[in-house]
């Protein structure tokens, strides 16, 4: 089995998708004005809107509702990233900050609420654990 996405709905697919865009330089596939997704290597980021949800069944998700997962990147070198979108960002919930696991890591709100992780593995521990 390949862990394959992670698709967050929303009421505006333009402008949490042009948020993600600036958040990881990559820019995003249109399939229609309710879907777009940002191939990354190791999995997708799809962004779907409120309206796609009759699809997967009514009530089956809900728009900036998210308390209880944290999209993560994995970058180069945390402190630049947060250096490059400070200017761009609106509600910073932890600056970069060294965890007790060896991450540096940055924490951020998207602009439907959902917790956003920048993070570089700094120890020799938590680089070996993003080889596996």
């Amino acid at each position: 089995m390949n862990f394959a996405s992670v698709r967050i709905i929303t009421a505006d697919v333009d402008r949490l998708t042009a948020f993600y865009e600036q958040v990881t330089g990559v820019a995003a596939q249109r399939f229609t004005p309710d879907f777009a997704q940002l191939a990354l290597p190791g999995a997708t980021l799809a962004i779907g809107s409120a309206a796609t949800v009759k699809l997967f069944g009514e009530g089956s998700a809900e728009p900036a509702a998210n308390r209880s997962a944290i999209i993560e990147f994995r970058v180069a070198d945390v402190d630049a990233e947060y250096a490059r979108l400070r200017p761009t960002l609106t509600d910073i919930v932890q600056e970069p900050t060294t965890m007790p696991w060896g991450n540096r890591s940055l924490l951020f709100r998207d602009p439907d609420g959902a917790l956003v992780n920048l993070f570089t593995p700094l120890t020799a521990d938590a680089v070996a654990r993003q080889r596996s």
